[in-house]
């Protein structure tokens, strides 16, 4: 049912009562695991929670056999997430995009067809899904404690949102609003450009250095030897990552002494996830257990890819058991033992690696890591090669923020109405 409405835009139209506009279309079906890894494209689920438009360059492989009763997407459908872990991101929605090709789609999605697009075009949909206003209306009919689920039913029923009637006008928003993602995806190229150059550098200055001449060297023109860290110059030598850094362990906290309110408890997945909840402490407290901004943090267990060292940046924090904090006295091996261990990662990741249930590395393996040992010199100057090397991508990162603030801005006035587009007359069917 569409009605119009005095709050509405003039011009607009609310949308109710979806199921009479569009039919329910499942993901695959009775496979098994054996089934997956090779074959026929498909959607993963996390294509579609991460993406506003399915990206097909994002794909996995299912076997189908000829004649095979499966569903295929076509252009315009209208895929949900079914269930997430928490109320904001129930129902997340992400429109395909594609006129040609055979894709599948998970079992763990849905998807609304819309019975024509002579109302409600794709472009258009791919914003208004993820619009601030609607998000919050398909989150509320969310149902669930520790994992929540999407109801089809209550979908079709009681989603509600305001639409131009204007079909030009709906492509004139997504037109405005796609010029700003193009911005944002060329920001995006651009900084992994430049992390792929300070990965070429940080492999040269971190096991080559630079010379006096303050050229990057070579084993064509200088003498290297071998070491612990493999090829190195000369002149250099190594230490144990024990010897120069005061390693301070946090604490495992006991949920009877988590409270309300007090110092916040970081765990692994606070410094992965801005938004995941913290803990919080409000009792005695050791010197060992606290970070603070500046603090070099090194996560020593989980799955692979959880080994990290990161530059702690905020307020102070306590660590939890699973996060160590090294203390150095030298400000110059601090900002180069962080250097080194972030290019060492990839390394100490695929030791690890396929491991069964809780991985981690021991605190002697983390002790034993060779560190190189550099005149203070030439120190100084691979660190500031890398240093104005961040600085060229925290710029670019800075844009592109500025860039997702903007579309944010421009999605809730271009989608409300507040803001409107000019463009030719095309009422829609409904």
């Amino acid at each position: 049912m569409v009605e119009n409405q005095s709050h509405i835009p003039k011009g607009w139209i609310e949308v109710t009562q979806m199921g009479k506009f569009c039919k329910v279309v499942n993901g695959l079906s009775g496979k098994t695991k054996d089934d997956f890894g090779t074959g026929k494209p498909y959607i993963p689920y996390v294509n579609v929670l991460n993406n506003s438009k399915i990206d097909i360059t994002e794909l996995d492989y299912v076997k189908v056999k000829e004649g095979e009763k499966q569903n295929s997407l076509q252009y315009g459908d209208l895929v949900f997430t079914t269930s997430s872990e928490t109320i904001k991101e129930v129902g997340m929605t992400s429109v395909f995009l594609e006129k040609e090709g055979v894709y599948y789609l998970n079992s763990f999605c849905f998807i609304l067809r819309l019975n024509s697009d002579d109302w409600l075009i794709p472009e258009f949909s791919q914003y208004l899904f993820r619009a601030e206003s609607t998000r919050h209306s398909i989150s509320l009919l969310g149902q669930g404690s520790t994992r929540y689920n999407l109801s089809k039913t209550r979908l079709l029923k009681e989603l509600k949102f305001i639409i131009p009637s204007d079909t030009n006008e709906q492509a004139e928003i997504a037109n405005n609003l796609s010029k700003v993602d193009t911005a944002i995806d060329q920001t995006e190229q651009l900084i992994a450009k430049y992390t792929r150059i300070k990965v070429g550098l940080m492999q040269d200055l971190l096991t080559k250095g630079i010379d006096e001449n303050g050229n990057i060297r070579s084993e064509e023109t200088h003498e290297f030897k071998d070491s612990p860290l493999g090829k190195i110059p000369k002149d250099w030598g190594f230490k144990p990552l024990g010897e120069i850094a005061d390693f301070k362990s946090g604490y495992a906290f006991r949920y009877d002494q988590l409270t309300e309110f007090g110092i916040k408890i970081v765990r692994i997945s606070n410094l992965h996830k801005p938004d995941f909840p913290y803990w919080h402490y409000d009792g005695p407290i050791k010197e060992n257990w606290i970070a603070e901004n500046g603090d070099i943090l090194f996560t020593w267990a989980g799955v692979a890819t959880s080994i990290d060292c990161i530059k702690y940046q905020g307020e102070k924090v306590l660590l939890n058991q699973h996060i160590y904090n090294f203390k150095f006295d030298n400000d110059l091996i601090k900002e180069l033992t962080y250097r080194y261990l972030l290019f060492f990662l990839p390394k100490l990741r695929l030791e690890i690696e396929g491991g069964a249930g809780q991985l981690h590395l021991t605190k002697d393996k983390i002790k034993s890591i060779a560190i190189p040992d550099i005149n203070p010199r030439e120190m100084d100057l691979i660190i500031e090669k890398l240093m104005q090397m961040d600085s060229v991508i925290e710029d670019i990162e800075s844009s592109l923020v500025k860039l997702q603030s903007m579309k944010t801005g421009l999605m809730q006035d271009l989608l409300s109405g507040k803001i409107r587009v000019k463009h030719n007359l095309k009422s829609t069917a409904l």
